[in-house]
């Protein structure tokens, strides 16, 4: 989504000129492979750090583009949402102090990106998800202002048949249908990248698949989603189904999905992966190229290879091979795209200098992994991981073991090895794997987020404690300790609350009759549920009507009269006053006011999704 140079609207000849690109671009790939012009003799790493912007009230912001411009440095780009800023970080090559340099850049761009961001009456945080996000800051309007990314979410919603349909299920259930991509912005990620020998391109990234769920399992840091409690890396499911561009009636073919794990074990050389990338993904997007790749090859210049890149930006893989130049010479990289953001620099370096070291430690038992793994075992053990963490049993190699025993015994032995192979200074060695092992016998990212959120939840609203917990994220934070020195339990006793809307104070967990219910039965349901408001609705939870206790007294005899059976439909109220999700609390509180209400339901796109009482009134005043 960052090429800055795309075809929004592509004619048929575009799209023809922009395939025979993709070709010239593999011929020229096949050809520096062959010739052996492919850089093979320096290893470099970088990084793309994305964050979350929060406004006074630690709720996501809508200030990225002024933001953006107060910074004024190159390496910040902009993201999906409003909400969410990219820094592309500059590559170093692997040796002695390399992490230390790319600690000390995020570090001073991270805080360039503070001071903008509480100029313009907000804060960073780092964070997979960001707790406080809600429906509401997924609308188009927190949508990033640019052409293409309109574009994108109509693209993507006309190659899958419709809306963006949600079903994620962990401890909490979340299902839920949207008409915008916009859900895809909640995930923030530390993308890490590692450029490869190109000969061993093809051991490195099965190794590279084989590795993903250990190291997914104790680095993950995104639990929730619109406070509903997930995966421990709900990241990993919300973003397949989010970007999925496959028709629903085609579930039952083997199309494969855009953002994926993978299905095999990859075999070749990179010519042959991108031959098989082409073979099964459609071209989504096109862009003028004016010249031929192979013929820039043939007069000496090194190609950019832009059509193959787009092609391979729209397939997101977690484990993403990527061509580049730099320094005037082409190079492959590995990039790691299932890394959350977060829980803290440290975390983040920590996780960085892990899989770096397990890639460039590995042992030559794997250096043909299909002869020792299934690969239905590192796919399982990445969804496992993505599910419950380090608590996750992993296979390895024919074995179940605990996910914590196989990082502690097995891989932070061989990331030493591959450290220590590279030459990087021992000190920091012992410094981020040391943070690694302190997680593990202390807690995850998602694992703090959880047992706060529910302790949380004990005395707040449910709204309020998603804001506590991002306000205590942001101050742990800063503190500048690892995620594993965190209080297990943080003080919330000085939380204010910041609800403004009356989606921020809302009852959401409801009971409802249908019109054609029992008269008698609305009765009970409000007794044996203590509320004095019950919403009628259709079959498509669409509010029909209101039935009140006081309102009930009216038909008093007639509910208890059994020769006469009557039903919901005849007793509720018809015309209800109702309210949006967005409107402000003290509007809601005068309405009710003005009518003499108890209550007042609350829609969204003509669907009720919760409601407000005189009780919540009273508990947000309190």
């Amino acid at each position: 989504m960052g090429d800055q140079n795309i075809n929004i609207k592509s004619d048929d000849q575009a799209k023809i000129d922009f395939l025979g690109h993709l070709i010239d671009d593999l011929k020229s790939l096949e050809y520096m492979f062959n010739n052996g012009m492919i850089e093979d003799d320096i290893i470099r790493i970088g990084a793309e750090q994305e964050f979350c912007l929060v406004n006074e009230q630690w709720r996501p912001a809508k200030n990225a583009l002024e933001v953006l411009k107060t910074i004024n440095d190159p390496h910040f780009t902009t993201e999906l949402a409003q909400y969410n800023l990219e820094i592309n970080l500059d590559p170093i090559e692997l040796c002695k102090d390399a992490f230390a340099k790319v600690e000390s850049q995020i570090r001073s761009l991270l805080k360039k990106a503070e001071t903008a961001a509480n100029n313009n009456h907000s804060k960073i945080i780092l964070t997979g998800i960001l707790p406080s996000i809600s429906k509401q800051e997924l609308e188009f309007e927190y949508m990033t202002p640019h052409e293409r990314y309109y574009a994108l979410n109509d693209l993507l919603k006309e190659a899958r048949g419709g809306d963006f349909r949600l079903h994620l299920l962990g401890v909490d259930e979340l299902s839920i249908m949207h008409n915008s991509v916009m859900f895809e912005a909640c995930n923030t990620s530390f993308q890490m990248h590692l450029q490869i020998n190109p000969n061993d391109f093809i051991p490195s990234y099965n190794w590279a698949q084989a590795i993903a769920g250990p190291v997914l399992g104790i680095s993950v840091n995104a639990p929730l989603l619109l406070g509903k409690e997930l995966w421990s890396e709900t990241r990993i499911a919300l973003f397949q189904q989010s970007i999925d561009t496959r028709f629903v009636s085609m579930a039952q073919n083997e199309q494969e999905a855009r953002v994926s794990f993978g299905n095999n074990w990859i075999t070749g050389n990179i010519v042959d992966y991108y031959k098989n990338e082409i073979s099964h993904f459609k071209t989504l997007l096109t862009k003028e190229i004016k010249s031929s790749s192979f013929d820039e090859l043939k007069k000496g210049k090194i190609p950019k290879l832009g059509a193959l890149n787009l092609l391979n930006g729209t397939i997101y893989r977690w484990n993403r091979p990527c061509y580049g130049v730099g320094n005037g010479k082409p190079h492959i990289r590995i990039e790691n795209r299932y890394i959350p953001s977060g829980p803290t620099v440290t975390d983040e370096m920590a996780n960085f200098a892990f899989w770096v070291g397990l890639m460039t430690g590995r042992p030559a038992e794997f250096d043909n992994l299909p002869d020792v793994m299934e690969f239905r075992d590192a796919r399982s053990n990445f969804i496992r991981a993505a599910r419950t963490g380090s608590e996750s049993i992993m296979n390895w190699v024919g074995n179940a073991i605990p996910l914590d025993e196989l990082v502690l015994n097995v891989l932070l032995p061989i990331s030493r090895t591959g450290l220590e192979k590279m030459k990087i200074d021992k000190t920091d060695i012992d410094k981020y794997l040391g943070v690694i092992k302190d997680r593990i016998s202390t807690h995850t990212g998602s694992q703090w987020m959880v047992k706060n959120h529910r302790n949380f939840k004990k005395k707040l609203k449910p709204d309020d404690a998603l804001i506590a917990l991002t306000a205590a994220i942001h101050e742990n934070q800063n503190s500048g300790n690892p995620v594993s020195e965190w209080p297990p339990l943080y003080d919330f006793t000085s939380f204010t609350s910041t609800a403004r809307l009356a989606c921020h104070i809302m009852t959401s967990k409801l009971v409802t009759a249908h019109a054609t219910d029992l008269g008698l039965l609305t009765l009970q349901y409000m007794k044996w549920n203590n509320i004095h408001h019950l919403p009628v609705v259709d079959t498509n939870e669409k509010l029909v009507g209101l039935i009140t206790w006081q309102y009930l007294k009216q038909y008093w005899d007639l509910v208890h009269n059994t020769d006469k059976l009557i039903s919901a439909g005849e007793i509720m109220v018809k015309n209800v006053i109702t309210i949006e999700t967005s409107t402000p609390i003290k509007e809601a509180v005068e309405l009710m006011k003005k009518h003499e209400i108890g209550c007042l339901p609350i829609l969204h796109d003509t669907q009720l999704v919760g409601i407000i009482t005189i009780k919540d009134i009273i508990h947000f005043n309190d």
